[in-house]
């Protein structure tokens, strides 16, 4: 499984601060900071489960598996691959809150592009059903 994270820093905003809100929901593997044309990025990339169990983890804090599962689901952006994104400001935080609009996010998004060869087992790794409030069925770590 490989993960790429983009959030871009706007002006206004503090570098530090947008590193800190994608640190609190993704365990990179390597961070950069790069500029395309007036624009500032800052890159995260991950690869394997681990990199996303600070997300699965405030998913399951906040008990809300069958809506991240609902919105995952609809993120699937083609064979084996999914983008989905995260408000900025709630990340910061530590809460996960999806942006499912385009300009829903003020400050923009944290945009998450996930590749993995199995997206049913990833969904029901990180987001698995309930029956009542409890977990229906949680799936093995993706590859």
């Amino acid at each position: 499984m490989k993960i790429e994270v983009i959030a871009e820093i706007r002006p206004t905003e503090d570098p530090e601060k947008v590193k800190r809100a994608v640190l609190n929901v993704f365990e990179p593997d390597e961070v950069e900071i790069r500029r395309e044309g007036d624009t500032t990025l800052l890159v995260a990339r991950g690869h394997g489960h681990r990199s996303l169990l600070k997300l699965k983890e405030a998913i399951w804090r906040q008990g809300i598996q069958d809506s991240a599962r609902s919105v995952l689901s609809r993120s699937i952006a083609g064979e084996g691959r999914l983008v989905f994104n995260l408000h900025k400001q709630a990340a910061y935080v530590g809460v996960v809150s999806f942006a499912t609009e385009p300009n829903e996010s003020p400050l923009g998004p944290i945009i998450f592009s996930v590749e993995t060869s199995d997206v049913r087992r990833f969904l029901d790794w990180i987001a698995p059903r309930t029956y009542r409030g409890r977990v229906f069925y949680e799936g093995p770590p993706p590859d």
